[in-house]
């Protein structure tokens, strides 16, 4: 387990945008490491905010890595050998199929519990 906690503060315009907090004050900056499909992602910055123990991480999403799938990103604490959190990005035509099942199973059950609803309705005016 990492002495640091990730939390995601943003994605926006193709970067990825965390906060990592120290679990003690005046740690350094942790070394990290952030991969997809077990290949290192470069261009990461780690940069120090004014609080003491905190530090934003920016992760840039290459092109290479938008299209058709999930694509998941590991976010690791070198220092540690410990992760610090994941995101994902799902895209592409390959997922329609997925969504489009998933709200005709949630359609499905939405009229069995309107159905049931109003069965108790009418016998409860009994």
């Amino acid at each position: 387990m990492s002495t640091y906690k990730l939390t995601k503060t943003r994605f926006k315009e193709g970067v990825w945008e965390g906060l990592l907090t120290a679990q003690a004050d005046h740690a350094a900056p942790p070394e990290v490491s952030v991969t997809l499909d077990d290949k290192p992602l470069h261009g990461i910055t780690v940069s120090k905010t004014p609080q003491e123990g905190r530090f934003v991480i920016q992760i840039p999403v290459p092109i290479e890595a938008v299209g058709d799938g999930v694509q998941t990103f590991l976010i690791s604490d070198m220092n540690e050998d410990a992760v610090l959190g994941s995101f994902s990005i799902i895209a592409g035509e390959v997922l329609d199929d997925d969504f489009r099942s998933e709200v005709d199973l949630l359609r499905a059950e939405l009229d069995m519990l309107k159905r049931a609803f109003r069965r108790h309705c009418l016998e409860t005016m009994r």
